[in-house]
């Protein structure tokens, strides 16, 4: 019996002339993402990828997993395949969900008819399926309204194709066919989610960390570490640069006025961020920040946090609530990760009373007392380059 997957696509399938591009990235991306867990054929028809083991080997069960995670695909089907005719669909449901069905309360039979030569409609189809199954499970009675469980049939150009209910995918579009961005990662709980919500619209990610060691612990720098490698399940491979920012802030302490403390560490942020994404092709910066929150959260301090940078500045969260930021934390898996009690740059000089609402003209007045070009170069030269992947990953 042939185990294999249907994968749905999503909104690609609405792209026009430029549809194989972002078909061709999805398929790269899911071919990279299956290399270590075995051989198997991958291959596309009627907005359908599938994929065939090639080897007795290979590990079904993380290919289902693996493939849940891939932003492109919205529907995940575990699926047998048989000749189309009838009669052998019925034994191939009969083998393939039997124990599923026999466990059930109810069920009933759904058919899908790609191929329009295949003598039988959908409806003649599931109600011969259907009517076979009930004579073999006389016990499970047929609702075609609420059932337990539903069989799927899907009568296609190459096969027929027997499948439970499917699995929700990822959805968003192939990472890498929106281009790139640099995205600013801390230990907290909203970059990784903003992260996490942009490269589900196909861009690669290049995430940035700002490190204040001592002042900020090596386990903090692993937290993030792990943070990445947990993006990297959805992202695939990225190179995370830890940026060293003690020097910086030092000398922020040191000679501004401790109301823009914040504000002046988070325009050197963007200065970095924005040389980082130039010298790497990338198109924008992402970041966490959501409207509020925080004090360098107002509207007047994300402009003048975003005055020094000509390059768009992509904010996720911006008008999301912490419970909806947090229940996606927990959905992707980084909420445990991010909670850990481990302190980021963004904590070390806090002021007692931060200005929330400044004018631009004042921030660059605080900063005035700084060299800002020789700073923030030395902070490039000392960048620390880490990869993250996914442990299934080559």
């Amino acid at each position: 019996m042939n185990d294999i997957l249907l994968l749905k696509q999503g909104e690609i399938v609405l792209k026009g002339l430029n549809r194989r591009i972002f078909e061709q990235r999805l398929m790269g991306n899911l071919r990279r993402r299956l290399a270590r867990i075995g051989r198997f054929k991958v291959y596309s028809a009627q907005s359908t990828i599938y994929v065939e083991p090639e080897e007795d080997g290979a590990d079904m069960d993380a290919a289902f997993e693996a493939a849940q995670k891939i932003f492109g695909f919205v529907k995940i089907n575990r699926a047998a395949a048989c000749e189309k005719d009838k009669d052998a669909i019925v034994a191939l449901a009969d083998r393939y969900l039997g124990e599923e069905l026999a466990a059930a309360k109810s069920f009933k039979v759904e058919t899908k008819r790609s191929d329009k030569s295949f003598p039988m409609t959908s409806i003649q189809l599931s109600q011969y399926v259907g009517g076979e199954l009930s004579d073999r499970y006389p016990q499970v009675p047929v609702d075609v309204h609420d059932p337990d469980l539903t069989i799927h049939i899907e009568i296609r150009d190459l096969a027929a194709y027997v499948h439970a209910s499917p699995v929700k995918g990822a959805g968003g579009m192939p990472v890498g066919s929106n281009g790139t961005a640099v995205t600013l990662l801390s230990g907290g709980i909203d970059s990784p989610v903003s992260s996490w919500m942009i490269a589900r619209r196909g861009v690669r990610l290049i995430p940035v960390h700002f490190f204040s060691f001592p002042y900020t612990s090596q386990q903090a720098k692993e937290k993030v570490v792990e943070l990445g490698r947990i993006l990297a399940e959805y992202c695939g491979k990225m190179t995370l640069e830890v940026v060293p920012f003690t020097h910086i802030q030092e000398e922020i302490r040191d000679k501004c006025p401790e109301e823009y403390f914040t504000l002046v560490m988070r325009r050197f942020m963007m200065r970095i961020a924005r040389r980082i994404a130039l010298d790497n092709g990338a198109g924008a910066i992402v970041t966490g920040e959501n409207l509020g929150q925080v004090a360098s959260q107002t509207m007047e301090a994300m402009a003048a946090t975003q005055a020094v940078l000509d390059l768009p500045v992509l904010q996720p969260l911006v008008g999301m609530d912490k419970e909806e930021i947090v229940s996606l934390a927990r959905k992707i898996g980084t909420f445990d990760t991010s909670i850990l009690p481990y302190e980021d740059c963004c904590t070390v000089f806090t002021p007692k009373h931060p200005r929330t609402r400044p004018k631009p003209e004042e921030v660059e007045a605080a900063e005035s007392a700084l060299d800002v070009e020789a700073l923030v170069e030395e902070a490039l030269q000392g960048i620390e380059r880490i990869v993250v992947r996914d442990e299934q990953e080559l």
